[in-house]
């Protein structure tokens, strides 16, 4: 039936998209070294709006352990410091009076343990969304069920729904791992 392919489709897209989402969110979890894209979530006043910090400077990485910051408008100097000491990386930007610098600290066991016990909540976020994909796109197909589809095709519909879980499922677990490894190498 075209309508359970739809949901099918729609159930593997959504999953992916959490997937998707879930990996872009441990990528914002320093693992000791220094990488333009830790900065990704923070957002800078920029003419009165919220701006993205990387639309607003460019970001380079002179050595593994800094990060240099040089806005495009040398104004925006104390802006950048102010959103970089709100966000919650734990780091000190240094001034110059023409870029900021940030010195990433090497990682303690303590910060490393705390880094993947967060890495494991975001995961665990991802999984609840993969859950809650399946349990809407199962309720879409039940409702298929009463207004006349067959029932064994609602069933192996479920059963493809579920096999998808398991398997970003498992993409999830996989990336949890490869972070995990990450954050603990000294």
């Amino acid at each position: 039936m075209e309508e359970i392919e739809l949901y099918l489709d729609e159930a593997k897209e959504l999953m992916q998209k959490a997937v998707d989402h879930t990996s872009a969110e441990l990528l914002k979890i320093r693992a000791g070294k220094a990488m333009p894209n830790l900065l990704d979530g923070i957002m800078v006043e920029y003419y009165g709006a919220k701006t993205p910090l990387n639309q607003v400077s460019s970001i380079n990485t002179p050595d593994a352990r800094t990060l240099a910051i040089k806005p495009f408008e040398r104004s925006l100097i104390s802006e950048i410091e102010k959103a970089i000491i709100n966000s919650d990386l734990g780091l000190a930007p240094q001034n110059n009076g023409e870029m900021i610098i940030l010195t990433i600290p090497t990682l303690t066991e303590e910060r490393r343990i705390s880094l993947v016990k967060q890495a494991k909540h975001e995961c665990e976020g991802g999984k609840i969304s993969l859950r809650t994909v399946r349990k809407d796109i199962n309720d879409e197909l039940k409702k298929l069920q009463k207004d006349g589809a067959a029932e064994d095709e609602i069933k192996r519909a479920e059963e493809v729904v579920q096999k998808f879980t398991d398997q970003y499922s498992t993409k999830i677990d996989e990336l949890l791992a490869k972070k995990e490894v990450e954050i603990m190498k000294v």
